[in-house]
């Protein structure tokens, strides 16, 4: 069985078992989230040793070169020192509102730190003070606000967001750390056709990205498409309506599975919408946030209608296990 060491003790880690489910059963938690190497809340270093390739998948070639390794998937093959990645320094900032936007989401804002910087639309990994539990977070707000702009679903057994739901108030302190990322606007080519498709509060992020192409000049086209199972689950109606008058470049798309369309929406499955409304991707930049398999399979259909994958930006929400 392969040692790691982490702050001086050593820990057995068993057949098959992750360093951070070894560490876990130990009882020595380091800061996680999905659990499937996917929001890389649990960055780690290896500072001696090896870490398998497959614990490096997703990373930048800059990480995995210095043995940065995500420590959910991390199967060991050897003894490893490890310590964690100290990337980004830890925030704190006292919330300034919460607002209900429908039954199962809210909108939280809290003071934008003196040090801060982001791109609209990476993410940020919110803590718990009293356990240390950390969760993902997309960013809606824009570089020009004074504020940073969370938009929170309400999970079933959720312990981030019941916390977040029921206990934090206006007042109350939020620590946090980031951002991390790479689904943001571009500003290289601002004659482009943007493809934004997101479902419940994947619009976070595209909010945020939506708003700083829009402040950034960008003139080419922009299409959003939102989607929810039915009308209540959509937000920010009346706001992205607002924006399309204002910004003629700009079209606004609200998608339902079920039940009555909001005026100028679609009824159907939101994989099928915007190929049905656009046709063809070829040149596109598209960004697709929220659920993973509609993620996944938008992914696809945007490919084999002429985006180029290069081109194609997403992040998908990958819940915590209760």
């Amino acid at each position: 069985m392969p040692t790691i060491q982490y702050d001086g003790q050593d820990y057995f880690c068993a057949t098959d078992e992750t360093v951070l489910e070894s560490l876990e059963r130990h009882g020595v938690m380091l800061p996680s989230s999905c659990k499937s190497g996917t929001c890389q809340t649990c960055l780690t270093r290896a500072l001696k040793g090896k870490p398998p390739t497959a614990s490096q998948q997703g990373l930048k070639d800059t990480l995995a070169a210095q043995n940065y390794f995500l420590a959910c998937i991390c199967k060991p093959d050897e003894d490893m020192e490890i310590g964690l990645a100290t990337i980004s320094p830890k925030y704190v900032a006292k919330l300034i509102s919460k607002d209900q936007m429908n039954e199962s989401i809210i909108r939280i804002r809290f003071e934008l730190p003196d040090e801060f910087s982001y791109r609209p639309g990476q993410f940020i990994n919110l803590i718990r003070p009293s356990d240390e539990l950390t969760r993902s977070y997309s960013l809606a707000s824009i570089s020009s606000d004074p504020f940073l702009e969370l938009h929170v679903k309400r999970v079933p057994e959720g312990r981030m967001s019941t916390w977040l739901f029921d206990e934090v108030t206006e007042g109350d302190e939020l620590s946090f750390f980031g951002p991390s990322g790479d689904c943001f606007y571009l500003p290289d080519d601002p004659g482009r056709t943007l493809l934004l498709v997101g479902a419940g509060t994947g619009l976070a992020p595209l909010h945020g990205i939506l708003r700083d192409a829009l402040e950034q000049g960008h003139h080419g086209s922009i299409h959003l498409f939102h989607a929810s199972l039915a009308t209540q689950g959509l937000y920010l109606i009346e706001e992205l309506r607002e924006l399309a008058k204002q910004f003629t470049q700009f079209e606004y798309t609200p998608c339902v599975l079920h039940g009555n369309t909001p005026e100028g929406g679609k009824q159907g499955n939101v994989v099928d919408i915007p190929g049905q409304v656009l046709g063809s991707f070829n040149g596109y930049r598209v960004y697709l946030c929220g659920d993973p398999q509609i993620v996944s399979d938008l992914r696809q259909k945007v490919f084999m209608a002429g985006a180029s994958m290069q081109d194609i930006q997403s992040d998908p929400f990958v819940f915590a296990p209760a």
